[in-house]
C-alpha cells in the first residue's frame, strides 16, 4: 500500500511496506513497490464515512507505464494493515486491473469495527 511522500516523510517509514517485505520471504516472492504509485495524498481515512473514504481514495492510486508489461495477466497481492470498508483496496485493485493484472487477492492484519459492529461483554 504506497504511501504519499508527505505521510513517509511525517512517518518515516511505510507499514504495508515491512510487513509485504517479511512475508515476501517466507513464501519466496517479490515485493514490487514500484508498480502501484499514490497520485496524490489524501485526507486520512479513520474519521470519514463509508462514502467518504470512497470519494477520498477514488483515482488516488495508478501504475506507473514501465510496470503495466510486469503485471499483465499477474496474480497480485495486495497488502493493507487495517481494513475499515475496503475503500483503498478497490481503488488500489481498480488501478491494478486497469493495467492487466488478472487477479488481485488481499491480505490485511487487522479490521476496524463497524458502525454495524456489536460489542460483547
Amino acid at each position: 500500500m504506497p504511501l504519499s511522500p508527505s505521510r513517509l516523510r511525517d512517518r518515516g517509514f511505510n507499514q504495508c511496506q515491512i510487513l509485504a517485505e517479511n512475508l515476501a520471504k517466507l513464501w519466496g516472492v517479490p515485493v514490487l513497490t514500484d508498480t502501484l504509485l499514490r497520485e496524490s495524498a489524501t485526507r486520512s481515512q479513520t474519521e470519514l464515512t463509508p462514502g467518504e473514504r470512497l470519494s477520498n481514495v477514488a483515482g488516488a492510486f495508478s501504475v506507473p507505464h514501465s510496470a503495466v508489461r510486469a503485471l499483465h495477466g499477474e496474480h497480485v497481492v495486495l497488502l493493507d494493515d487495517v481494513i475499515t470498508t475496503g475503500a483503498t483496496l478497490r481503488a488500489c485493485a481498480e488501478a491494478l486491473f486497469g493495467a492487466g493484472a488478472r487477479t488481485i487477492s488481499y491480505m490485511t492484519f487487522g479490521r476496524a469495527p463497524s458502525s454495524g459492529d456489536r460489542l460483547t461483554p
